[in-house]
């Protein structure tokens, strides 16, 4: 191996790293304060000392006013619901403009790409006035309707540069054997597109369990979600905010999909190239 090559390996094995510690390493100092004793939250030393699960049975405790067991069951009721209906909508939504022909077609995907550059905090006094007057505020549907809105221009995105690059052979085939197109979509695309659809699925709901804004003002103490609920937790101290219990909340709800992610990191890859490249 020439040196050029071996200094071009070096460079992305050291852009890698880069990456690697900038991406992670808010999250390993974060699950190295959670299992570190309190009297040492500030303690800068860069690997674990003074062990403890002490945090966490703080972060699940109720007596100070906290419920995170219940903040985290919201949050997977509306990361679940948004990304349920956002796919049942993105897909079909996807397939028309990827596979269908009609009048107004580009101003639509026009209008749904715009959708995902609008701004959340101009929705903020809108939607709070709306759910005000409709009665929706403190209610689920509050949280999950607004983040469907945020969730499908992504859906259709992802999807429908995926639906554009199967062959137009399949569903043809389909059609000819007798499907309607609605059965070609069902039986034939939708099943070819699964890696798709798992990776939009993967990050519809990682973002609806990460929204906080809206969700600070449109929820009350029974669904709140945990992003709302870590962010008002309360200690012993009220003019203290309790850091470590805090890094232990954080902790346990970062890692299940930190977790999700590696393992269906093949998954998420190929659903986001396959309609990349022409064949």
């Amino acid at each position: 191996m020439t040196w050029t090559k071996r200094l071009s390996s070096a460079r992305v094995y050291v852009g890698a790293l880069i990456i690697l510690v900038w991406g992670l390493g808010p999250f390993y100092w974060m699950a190295v304060t959670a299992f570190r004793d309190p009297a040492f939250t500030f303690d800068n030393t860069p690997w674990p000392t003074h062990l403890t699960l002490t945090n966490f049975q703080n972060a699940f405790d109720t007596s100070r006013g906290n419920n995170f067991g219940r903040a985290l069951t919201n949050s997977i009721i509306i990361g679940a619901a948004t990304t349920v209906i956002a796919l049942l909508i993105g897909t079909m939504a996807a397939y028309a403009l990827a596979r269908m022909q009609f009048r107004g077609k580009r101003l639509v995907a026009g209008l749904i790409l715009s959708a995902s550059m609008f701004p959340v905090v101009v929705l903020v006094t809108p939607l709070f006035q709306l759910f005000t007057n409709i009665g929706w505020i403190g209610h689920y549907q509050a949280m999950i309707v607004p983040n469907i809105s945020f969730a499908l221009p992504m859906t259709v995105y992802i999807l429908a540069s995926f639906f554009a690059e199967l062959p137009w052979e399949l569903e043809e085939a389909a059609r000819i054997d007798g499907a309607s197109r609605f059965q070609a979509f069902r039986l034939v695309m939708l099943p070819l597109a699964a890696p798709a659809v798992f990776t939009t699925a993967i990050l519809a709901f990682i973002a609806a369990v990460n929204e906080y804004l809206l969700a600070r003002l449109l929820s009350t103490d029974a669904t709140e979600p945990v992003t709302v609920a870590i962010a008002r937790f309360s200690g012993n101290d009220p003019h203290v905010a309790p850091y470590a219990a805090i890094m232990a909340a954080g902790t346990i709800v970062t890692i299940p999909l930190v977790i999700m992610v590696l393992l269906f990191q093949r998954r998420i890859i190929s659903g986001l190239t396959a309609g990349g490249v022409k064949s």
